[in-house]
C-alpha cells in the first residue's frame, strides 16, 4: 500500500520549496530535557506545505500540534531534521505573524497604539501607518475603534486586534494556535468565518493549530491528524469545501460538511488511542 493511500491525500505535484510561503518539514523530530529526563514531543514528521494553502493541525492535547508551529515560527530549532520556510530557516518574528490563545496585546495602549506598535516593527514608514491601519482593522470588521482601550472591547474584539497585529508585517506566514478557544461558541464561529476570508484575501500560507474537528474543517484546506506524542502524521486529508464567498451556516449544515467532520473525528480518536 502506498503511503498516500495509508494518509487518504492523493500523491501531491511538485512544489517550489523555495517560493515565498512553502513550509518543508524534512525527517523533524523535536526532545525537551536531557538524559533520562529526555520526552519526544514530535517526530519523525515529513510535510510539504504549498504557498497559499491553509493547513490545520488536529490531534489530542499533547501531541505536539504547538510544537510543529513553534518549529515553523522559528522560535524553537528541531532536535533532528530540518524545517524551511521558503527554502530558509525561519527567523523568529521574521518568517510569520503569529496569533496565539490569548490576544497578548499591551493593555496601556489602544487599540491604535497595538496596531501601530506592529507597523512599526515591520518597518513601515510612519506616513503609511494611518492608511494601513485602517486597512487592518477594516479587515477584521472593526472600524472607528482605534481609540478604544484594550480592556474597552470584548475578547472576541480583542483576539481580531491580534489577528490584525499578525497581519501589520508582509510575512508570507499566518500561524495560530488555538485562537479561539476561550471564547464563547458565537463569537467563535463569527471568528471562523473572519479567518476564512481574512486568509482568502491575503493569500498567506496558513497553519491553524486546533481541538475540534469542527473548526478543522471549516477553516481548512487541509487537515494533518496528528498521533498522540510523539506526534507524526496519522492523516492527512485534502478538504475540497467551497472556499470562495459561501455562506457559512449553509456550509456548516451542508452533508459534505458532516462527513468530513466525522471522518476527521474518527481520526484523531483513533490516533490518540
Amino acid at each position: 500500500m502506498s503511503s498516500s493511500e495509508i494518509t487518504g491525500r492523493a500523491a501531491p505535484a511538485p512544489v517550489d520549496t523555495a517560493r515565498a510561503g512553502t513550509i518543508r518539514l524534512d525527517h523533524v523530530t523535536h526532545q525537551y530535557g536531557r538524559g533520562s529526563e529526555t520526552v519526544t514531543a514530535v517526530g519523525p514528521v515529513d510535510l510539504t506545505v504549498p504557498a497559499g494553502e491553509f493547513l490545520v493541525l488536529v490531534g489530542a492535547s499533547g501531541c505536539g500540534k504547538s510544537t510543529l508551529l513553534r518549529l515553523i515560527a522559528g522560535f524553537e530549532q528541531p532536535t533532528r531534521g530540518s524545517v524551511r520556510v521558503s527554502g530558509t530557516a525561519p527567523l523568529p518574528g521574521k518568517a510569520a505573524g503569529v496569533v496565539f490563545q490569548q490576544p497578548r496585546l499591551f493593555p496601556w495602549r489602544t487599540v491604535q497604539g497595538n496596531i501601530d506598535l506592529a507597523l512599526r516593527y515591520a518597518g513601515v514608514g510612519r506616513g503609511q501607518w494611518p492608511q494601513r491601519r485602517a486597512d487592518l482593522l477594516a479587515r477584521v470588521g472593526l472600524e472607528g475603534t482605534e481609540k478604544r482601550r484594550i480592556w474597552e472591547i470584548s475578547g472576541g474584539q480583542q483576539q481580531r486586534v491580534a489577528i490584525a497585529r499578525a497581519l501589520a508585517a508582509d510575512h508570507p506566514l499566518f500561524l495560530l494556535d488555538e485562537p479561539f478557544a476561550a471564547l464563547d461558541a458565537l463569537t467563535r464561529e463569527r471568528l471562523q468565518e473572519d479567518v476564512r476570508q481574512v486568509t482568502a484575501q491575503t493569500g498567506r500560507t496558513t497553519v491553524f493549530v486546533t481541538h475540534s474537528a469542527d473548526e478543522a474543517v471549516f477553516l481548512g484546506s487541509r487537515i494533518v491528524v496528528l498521533t498522540k506524542g510523539p506526534g507524526t502524521v496519522a492523516l492527512d486529508l485534502p478538504i475540497t469545501l467551497p472556499r470562495g464567498d459561501v455562506d457559512a451556516d449553509g456550509l456548516r449544515s451542508s452533508e459534505d460538511f458532516a462527513e468530513l467532520r466525522a471522518r476527521v473525528a474518527h481520526a484523531v480518536k483513533a490516533a490518540a488511542a
